[in-house]
């Protein structure tokens, strides 16, 4: 019979996820770390780096992620060594998963009570600014410049939904 299990008792399963997670999250930091010097910006790229690990934490969340992995003495920047557990941890515990399209839809409907199948540019930007979680400037031109329609300035929200829709098959 095989054996399925190590000395600590960790299934050999959940050894090679582990793994799995250590190399995907090793390659996202090196992309950002451009010293390589095993330590990346906090400010720019940390949550690029959480972001491309298919999370998608809010502000709060990822402020919460950062004060985590920082030193006791923030340096502005995040050691490797810090944020390789914690980052393990978020993709077994699958935090911050992105939310599914039927519910974002649903969402989007709220906020389009006449069943238009679209939001005004001024429309999603009062939404964002006075609903909620502000979104920062940042964040609302980020998603302004993917979201609308430059031609009729305005949100198709099923359109949208499709291009932001992560598949995770």
């Amino acid at each position: 019979l095989w054996e399925t299990k190590d000395a600590e008792g960790e299934e050999w399963g959940d050894r090679l996820v582990i793994a799995e997670f250590h190399k995907k999250i090793k390659d996202a930091f090196e992309v950002f770390d451009h010293e390589a010097n095993n330590t990346v910006d906090v400010r720019f790229e940390i949550g690029t780096i959480i972001r491309s690990l298919g999370c998608c934490p809010s502000e709060g969340e990822l402020h919460d992620l950062i004060v985590e992995v920082e030193e006791e003495e923030p340096t502005g920047y995040i050691r490797f060594e810090k944020f390789l557990p914690v980052m393990t941890k978020v993709l077994l515990e699958k935090r911050y998963r992105p939310i599914p399209e039927d519910i974002l839809l649903r969402a989007f409907e709220v906020l389009d009570p006449s069943k238009r199948g679209f939001l005004t540019k001024e429309e999603l930007i009062k939404y964002m600014t006075e609903e909620g979680e502000p979104f920062s400037q940042e964040e609302m031109e980020e998603m302004l410049s993917a979201a609308i329609d430059p031609e009729s300035n305005s949100i198709r929200y099923k359109d949208y939904i499709a291009m932001m829709v992560v598949d995770d098959g």
